[in-house]
């Protein structure tokens, strides 16, 4: 009887929720948004799917789902699930926590995974209280937190968990979690005759600002509060759903993450001197309710700090207005502030007065030095000891001003102050430095120090680390460059959707598995022997981190992933390294037809990233031999090879680095950029080299007929084609064979390094 109670009691309660609550998402295909964490593909949803969650952190403004996530995982994973709120829990719970999942590890062998919502409001004691419970598995932890983990949440978890970061929603997604409400027959409106007008939908989804709680709760509203009409219709128009959300919800917490980067970009705006967007930083910080004495501080020291010399002037300016502001308030001080932020934006900069932390730690390093004598007090001791003696007065000179020395002996020659070249500062800058000649040779030193902040989201796994590093350590040096710059074209980010079409060695894979470890990989590859020495290699991963080898043709890539039940997968980023040679396009087929399908793969905004060899511009091999006397022999070579490359029905070849951008750009490709490079590398040649070029049936004088078996001709059969004779061909090749075999030589190519977007 108590658990039939029990039981109406709790279904009570979540009938009488409100909409925000019961319509919250129970499975990943009922959750809306976040695809750059849950989409097709991505580490996070392959993990939930596969049920292999490691320790997790979720950060995000509020009403980007999650809880709802979290709550999403409790209902896919055979694991215990225990929820607890770090507004309400302390120590006391945590133990009763690990106390439950060591019991049923002990007894059922069944993993526990410990939910804490709003993680950062634990302090430190609380936090630590979790972390050998983590460390030795008891437990997995997923926590949520609005604030950035970094500074909020205790370093050891968040060096043991991975972070997700959730954005806003986009005005489609909470759109989608409207609709979702209005037909959802159980738990949202789906029994009443609601009309939502396209316009009320809209103010809905502008005034909530990407939170899909503010949307739900400003639709209950609206719906419980409008009664229906003579037909039983309930409508909602715009006057009903600006009754029912009026003011824009603005994520900003006075003293979070949110706050330091509002106020960040503020200042930044000033620096740059794009007065809109300060004023823009400034109207969102006012709007949510910052103090305005704060934004007068930030300005008062901005005014020193970045327009200084430039506009002595700033520093009184931002002083005034902040006066009048303290004697008139607000609202009518918002001029002030607008003054003030403008008079900074526009004034010239510069930022020379850090020249006085440049003597600071001039002070902090030198030695001490003593004061010249000419420059000391005499007032007590200029008669025992001669302290002043020598010292010129400047008022007594003309223009008030005397060549003397200043700085101590040790000093000498030293420049703190460099005065820049705007406003007030570039009248004064030739007088400042005639007076330094007049005194010394000044040596003027300046030194860039620049401080790349870099932030990890994942445990740091030095086993996987040291080996993803070995896996192209036997690169060549010029295809570590060239990986390099791939990657810095293709600005790949950690849960970007990757795919490594012509994979080969692997040179782009591991490197993607390195900079997405949050996303997803996958590595194509014709070679079934490559392919099988990738998939050898990603054993040694995680399950869920393990790149996809994919062993097949480039055409065949829908089906090679339909094969994985992946037909839906669609890719951040395609990089290749000759992928159009993967291709193997068929004679006369157009070069934009060819690249159709891989860009087809994109997502919107996904990006193309390449680098191919221009096979017209390649290295000629007749000009890697001495012919000696055979000149002739040497023209007719000659004339044979470079009628390979004028082919015009041949694809392989008959294209340019202008064809090649045409074509990205009629498969759907936008802003293609494409540069060309020459590259010299030293290649070995081998004797595979020279079998490949030179097959032994040509050798032995047949003539070829592969033109009708759809198979490419060899090098040595190419020249038979090309007027050289049966004999002529066999002087060729053995030519060859004996100036190349196991020789180094210095190889030619010109290079196009591409990059687009796919267009929306």
């Amino acid at each position: 009887m108590t658990t039939l109670f029990a039981h109406n009691a709790q279904q009570r309660a979540q009938q009488e929720a409100p909409l925000a609550a019961r319509m919250r998402p129970r499975t990943l295909d009922e959750f809306v948004g976040q695809g750059h964490i849950v989409g097709p593909g991505r580490l996070l949803r392959r993990a939930i799917q596969a049920d292999q969650l490691s320790s997790l952190i979720f950060y995000g403004p509020p009403g980007t789902g999650k809880t709802t996530l979290a709550m999403v995982i409790a209902n896919s994973t055979r694991s215990h699930f225990i929820t607890i709120n770090a507004v309400l829990a302390g120590v006391k719970e945590i133990r009763e926590a690990i106390d439950v999942a060591r019991e049923r590890r002990e007894l059922y062998s069944q993993r526990t995974t410990l939910f804490v919502d709003e993680v950062h409001r634990w302090n430190k004691a609380q936090q630590d209280a979790l972390l050998p419970h983590v460390e030795n598995g008891t437990i997995i932890l997923i926590g949520a937190t609005t604030e950035n983990p970094y500074f909020e949440v205790n370093k050891a978890l968040v060096s043991r968990s991975r972070i997700f970061q959730l954005r806003p929603l986009t005005e489609d997604d909470l759109r989608a979690v409207a609709r979702q409400a209005l037909s959802d027959p159980e738990r949202g409106y789906g029994k009443l005759n609601v009309a939502l007008s396209a316009d009320a939908l809209d103010h809905l989804v502008d005034v909530a600002n990407g939170d899909a709680r503010g949307v739900l709760n400003a639709l209950e509203l609206a719906v419980e509060t409008t009664p229906p009409d003579e037909n039983g219709v309930i409508t909602v128009d715009l006057a009903v759903a600006e009754e029912s959300i009026q003011r824009r919800a603005v994520l900003y917490d006075k003293d979070g993450d949110v706050h330091y980067d509002t106020i960040s970009a503020f200042i930044k705006s000033l620096r740059g001197s794009d007065a809109d967007a300060a004023l823009y930083w400034m109207a969102k910080m006012i709007y949510a309710g910052e103090d305005p004495r704060f934004i007068f501080r930030r300005m008062a020291i901005f005014a020193g700090e970045d327009v200084g010399m430039a506009d002595p002037a700033a520093m009184g300016v931002v002083v005034n207005a902040w006066e009048t502001f303290e004697r008139i308030g607000m609202p009518e001080g918002r001029f002030p502030l607008a003054i003030a932020a403008i008079y900074l934006s526009t004034a010239p900069k510069s930022n020379s007065a850090f020249a006085f932390f440049d003597a600071l730690g001039a002070v902090e390093k030198e030695r001490e030095a003593d004061v010249p004598n000419h420059l000391k007090d005499g007032n007590r001791d200029k008669e025992g000891f001669g302290h002043g003696e020598g010292y010129l007065y400047p008022h007594a000179y003309r223009d008030h001003w005397v060549a003397q020395q200043y700085l101590p002996d040790a000093l000498q020659g030293k420049v703190f102050y460099q005065p820049g070249e705007l406003g007030y500062e570039q009248r004064i800058r030739d007088e400042v430095a005639r007076r330094r000649e007049a005194q010394l040779a000044a040596m003027v030193e300046s030194a860039d120090d620049p401080h790349l902040e870099v932030l990890t989201t994942s445990p740091k796994d030095r086993g996987k680390d040291a080996w993803l590093q070995r896996a192209v350590a036997g690169s060549g040096r010029q295809l570590a460059v060239l990986r390099d710059r791939l990657f810095e074209m293709a600005a790949v980010q950690r849960h970007h959707l990757v795919l490594d079409v012509n994979a080969g060695s692997g040179l782009l894979t591991w490197e993607a598995a390195r900079r997405a470890p949050e996303g997803g990989i996958w590595a194509l590859t014709a070679d079934a022997t490559a392919g099988e020495a990738l998939r050898q290699q990603a054993a040694r991963l995680p399950e869920v981190e393990r790149p996809v080898v994919l062993i097949g043709e480039l055409p065949e890539l829908d089906y090679l992933l339909s094969l994985r039940g992946e037909e839906g997968v669609r890719f951040d980023r395609i990089l290749g390294r000759n992928p159009f040679t993967a291709l193997r396009p068929q004679r006369s087929q157009k070069t934009s037809e060819v690249f159709r399908p891989l860009i087809a793969r994109l997502l919107p905004d996904g990006r193309l990233v390449l680098t191919q060899v221009i096979p017209r511009h390649t290295q000629r091999l007749y000009e890697l031999v001495s012919w000696g006397r055979a000149t002739a022999l040497r023209d007719k070579v000659a004339a044979a090879e470079e009628a390979i490359y004028a082919d015009a029905a041949d694809p392989l070849v008959n294209w340019d680095a202008d064809d090649l951008r045409a074509a990205l750009a009629a498969a759907g490709l936008v802003d293609v950029r494409l540069s060309v490079e020459e590259q010299t590398e030293e290649r070995r040649i081998t004797a595979g080299h020279l079998e490949r070029w030179f097959p032994i049936s040509a050798a032995e004088g047949s003539h070829p007929g592969a033109e009708g078996t759809g198979a490419r001709l060899s090098y040595g059969e190419r020249l038979l084609t090309g007027g050289l004779t049966v004999a002529e061909g066999g002087k060729v090749a053995k030519l060859f064979r004996e100036q190349l075999t196991e020789q180094t030589v210095s190889w030619r190519s010109r290079l196009a390094f591409v990059v687009g977007a796919k267009e929306r």
